[in-house]
């Protein structure tokens, strides 16, 4: 072994037979003494963690939710497992964006075509416990000649309640949804009403007068007598007594029935709809969720009042997300070209200016033009048409064509700027090639300058495509998806795609809400984007392996 000039190694010993020995060198693994700032740092994360993931599972457990209760526990204990376990080093890094992309994207998919299979909306939005309490509360009234309590309203956070004197001189308090139960150490004031319970602050009639929201929420109030939800509940006027209120319904849990006892109508549970249901046809208007198989789906094809509104907005959804495509890429390939050119004199103040309207938020672009095309104030009809009264937003295929424009006005500096660096980054020494060979510039820009700038910008292309069949924002902000179809459901529009369809139909723009028709909707629309967008890279494929 030789030694470099001017360097001893250090030797620990020096046995008889005069070879030495160099020093033993530790890892760092094993070198590693103590906790560490690393190990303190996971554990206090990984505490975190498994607090969220305890409060997620006694949140499912509470509400009876098994399949999220299962998951949590199963990735809690996989997440322990890998941080904690040295031999589980590549799934140290792999677990987080497997856990975001579970969390993030197969759990919304598959509660999204849960959904799809049930009757969640409007009047179903519960189990059938919650449906009978919904029924109960609604025929509610109050007992003839019944006895009135005193009463103090008890708030206790955001929480209000009830405390009463019942007829034995004891002092009970419940909430909404804790009925009525003894408060023995309570105390009772010289009105009669309860002035003091433990756990609970009492209101006075001083606050509940001035709060006028309070005293809504009062008004409103139900508490329970018993878990028996025909027993009734306690309610107040005033907030200083109340009185029994029994419903008119009575529910027959081993029957499956709720009969009206003024009328003697009996409603019997439906199962395959989730409704109470008479003899007659009428059911009670609040039911329950129930899996209604491909009810949805079938809704779709063979609803005739919703069959042809879809029919309209599906076509003018593939008819919108082709024209933004391919208008704005024309658009922005055509000014590419122009201004890629070395003798055009301030290409770079004509770039910026082209790409002004890609810099402004979309939302504002909407409804600037929004006012814009108004017919009655617009400045499009008093610059450009001599202040003729034009209804663009009202009528449908003037409404399409604005809405139209719009889209191609926020999107054209996109491909602009895409095609741009496109044409920059194509090889000089393959047009020379072709300008050497004689080739015309309309023969190097078909069979040269086209084929490669699709190469690069075709999965810009797809992108944009599947973007403008979901563009809920520029739809929504111009037109509110207008003019509406006459007779549609839902208040379905002319301009309306396919997503803003299902905005509509989900009620959260306001009236009868339909979670499982838009959920079906919604799994047939990613079926045809994925199918689309498949179709369209393996066509790309095709185009890059000719070239």
């Amino acid at each position: 072994m030789s030694i470099p000039e001017g360097r001893l190694p250090e030797v620990l010993d020096m046995p008889e037979d005069g070879k030495a020995t160099l020093p033993r060198t530790e890892s760092h693994a094993r070198g590693w003494r103590g906790l560490g700032w690393g190990f303190i740092v996971k554990l206090l994360i990984m505490m975190l963690i498994n607090a969220l993931g305890i409060l997620t599972i006694l949140s499912a457990w509470r509400v009876q939710s098994w399949i999220i209760l299962g998951v949590t526990i199963a990735l809690l204990v996989i997440a322990d497992v890998v941080y904690f376990v040295r031999r589980a080093l590549p799934l140290k890094y792999l677990m987080p964006g497997l856990v975001f992309l579970l969390v993030f994207q197969v759990f919304i998919f598959g509660y999204t075509a849960y959904i799809a299979f049930t009757n969640y909306g409007s009047g179903h939005v519960g189990t059938q416990q919650q449906a009978v309490n919904a029924a109960l509360i609604q025929g509610e009234r109050r007992i003839e000649n019944s006895p009135s309590y005193p009463l103090s309203v008890v708030q206790r956070g955001s929480e209000l309640g009830f405390a009463i004197v019942d007829d034995k001189g004891d002092v009970q308090v419940g909430t909404e949804t804790q009925p009525l139960e003894p408060s023995p150490n309570a105390q009772i004031g010289d009105s009669g009403a309860p002035s003091d319970v433990p756990g609970w602050s009492v209101v006075s009639l001083n606050q509940l007068i001035s709060d006028q929201a309070m005293q809504a929420s009062v008004q409103k109030l139900r508490v329970p007598v018993s878990h028996d939800p025909n027993d009734g509940s306690i309610r107040t006027r005033d907030g200083s007594t109340g009185a029994v209120y029994k419903s008119t319904l009575v529910w027959d849990e081993q029957a499956q029935t709720i009969t009206d006892t003024q009328t003697g109508t009996v409603y019997t549970a439906d199962d395959s709809t989730g409704n109470f249901v008479a003899e007659d046809g009428t059911a009670l208007p609040t039911g329950w969720v129930v899996t209604v198989g491909f009810k949805n789906f079938t809704a779709l094809f063979t609803n005739p009042a919703l069959l042809q509104p879809l029919a309209i907005v599906t076509g003018w959804t593939f008819a919108w997300a082709i024209l933004s495509v391919a208008v704005p890429f024309a658009l922005g390939l055509l000014f590419a070209l122009i201004y890629n050119d070395a003798r055009l004199k301030g290409r770079r103040i004509t770039r910026t200016l082209f790409i002004l309207p890609y810099a402004f938020p979309a939302f504002m672009s909407a409804l600037l033009f929004r006012g814009m095309f108004n017919a009655e104030f617009g400045v499009i009809n008093d610059l450009f048409f001599g202040g003729a009264n034009i209804d663009w937003l009202g009528d449908p295929w003037l409404a399409r064509g604005a809405v139209l424009w719009v889209n191609i006005w926020l999107t054209y500096p996109y491909f602009f700027l895409v095609c741009t660096g496109a044409l920059q980054a194509l090889p000089s020494d393959t047009l020379e090639a072709a300008s050497i060979d004689g080739a015309g510039r309309s023969r190097v820009l078909r069979s040269i300058i086209l084929p490669l700038v699709l190469v690069s910008t075709a999965p810009l292309l797809i992108s944009s495509f599947a973007f403008s069949f979901n563009n809920f924002t520029t739809i929504w902000l111009f037109n509110d998806g207008g003019p509406a179809i006459p007779g549609a459901p839902y208040a379905i529009g002319y301009t309306d795609i396919l997503i803003s369809t299902i905005f509509r139909i989900s009620g959260l723009s306001g009236g009868k809400s339909d979670f499982g028709l838009a959920s079906a909707l919604s799994i047939l629309i990613f079926i045809v984007v994925g199918a689309i967008s498949a179709l369209a890279f393996r066509q790309t494929r095709k185009l890059e392996e000719y070239m």
